[in-house]
């Protein structure tokens, strides 16, 4: 489990498809830190560690990853938000994040507001929406988020420049996909009230 509070980037220093697998070797400051069979959120992604070097780390995505991620957008020295799992003696500075991506949304307006930036993300599906409301937990790339305002198609997020220069969203441009997981409170919620009909 998560927190959504981005505890360092990485690069991508190599890809590798074999078969249906996308193998990643990572390189990061807490690379040499990671243990194998660690599970380790990459933008969002919950990635089992399979190896690891002074420098670099080793996963491994499988088709049902890749599908439903942007992981096959990655490119040699891409830029990826790294968070390990939450300590069982650790602070809630998030909210409840599984590392299991639900879908992706695109990144269609960028605009710096007040030394901050704010953020518009256009969802996938329009049932996707029911998932969102405003003032409420959203983990974009790994990172916790709080919903500005919804709309009919998307929604907004403002990014502090604190987060902005410690994440990956100073490289995020539009037209970008990103990484979506929704609460999981409004996920059970939904499938709650779904099966009452």
């Amino acid at each position: 489990m998560f927190t959504g509070i981005i505890e360092n980037t990485g690069s991508i220093a190599s890809l590798e498809k074999r078969e249906e697998n996308l193998h990643i070797w990572v390189k990061s400051p807490i690379s040499s830190a990671l243990k194998i069979d660690q599970s380790i959120a990459h933008n969002g992604i919950c990635l089992t560690v399979v190896d690891v070097t002074d420098e670099q780390h080793l996963v491994t995505a499988v088709l049902e990853t890749r599908l439903k991620t942007n992981i096959d957008t990655w490119e040699m020295g891409s830029l990826i938000n790294l968070e390990r799992c939450m300590q069982a003696n650790g602070r809630f500075d998030g909210h409840i994040v599984q590392g299991h991506v639900d879908d992706t949304a695109t990144c269609t307006h960028i605009e710096e507001v007040g030394g901050s930036w704010l953020f518009y993300f256009g969802l996938n599906q329009s049932k996707q929406q029911q998932l969102i409301v405003d003032k409420g937990s959203i983990c974009i790339n790994g990172t916790s988020l709080t919903v500005v305002a919804c709309t009919a198609e998307g929604f907004y997020v403002t990014i502090i420049p604190y987060t902005y220069e410690h994440t990956n969203f100073k490289t995020l441009k539009i037209g970008d996909k990103v990484n979506i997981e929704f609460d999981i409170l409004g996920k059970y919620i939904q499938k709650q009230l779904s099966s009452r009909t």
